[in-house]
């Protein structure tokens, strides 16, 4: 007698396996489930309470989207305005909102820089200065240059003084490894 094999048939996903539909954000035009909305226009004038339907296709009329911005709110409340522009802005507060405090910035250099070089990077560093972020200045060293620490040195001490006005030392030149750094904060 053969042997048979038995295909697999499609059994449906058990409810927990279920993929979740919810999006993260607020619900958009068809997606809105309310009956009824209070609108408001795209001008932030409070129009009225109109079914979800009317609500939408005035939305549609003014080339726009019908976005709820209060969902528990009875009856909820939607807006009507540009949807991308408002997820964009949306993103740009939250990025903006992201940088509390200083920050560290990291400008590297070699043992050789010249002065051109050294004049664009204390450039730069007074830019980062300005937006209250603190600076690291490393030099790195490759193989027969670990043997001139002291041009190394000598950079960092020519950014100093292009940087004096402006800045004040925080923590002097060191080495480790084959770098040295030196930190400097705003005065």
């Amino acid at each position: 007698m053969p042997l048979t094999f038995r295909r697999k048939r499609n059994i449906p996903r058990r409810p927990h396996q279920a993929k979740s539909t919810r999006d993260i954000g607020p619900r958009v035009n068809e997606r809105i489930r309310a009956r009824e909305v209070r609108v408001i226009s795209h001008e932030g004038n409070q129009i009225g309470v109109f079914p979800r339907d009317e609500a939408l296709r005035m939305a549609q009329d003014m080339g726009l989207d019908l976005v709820e911005v209060a969902a528990d709110a009875r009856p909820p409340v939607c807006r009507i305005l540009d949807f991308g522009k408002y997820k964009y802005e949306e993103k740009k507060k939250t990025r903006g909102r992201k940088k509390g405090g200083s920050q560290m910035k990291e400008l590297r250099m070699r043992p050789k820089t010249e002065e051109g070089d050294l004049t664009t990077k204390a450039k730069r560093a007074r830019e980062f200065l300005a937006d209250g972020d603190k600076v690291m200045f490393t030099v790195l060293f490759r193989g027969r240059e670990l043997s001139r620490q002291d041009l190394g040195t000598d950079v960092l001490k020519r950014i100093v003084a292009m940087l004096e006005d402006v800045a004040k030392v925080e923590r002097p030149p060191m080495m480790e490894g084959r770098r040295m750094s030196m930190t400097i904060a705003r005065k």
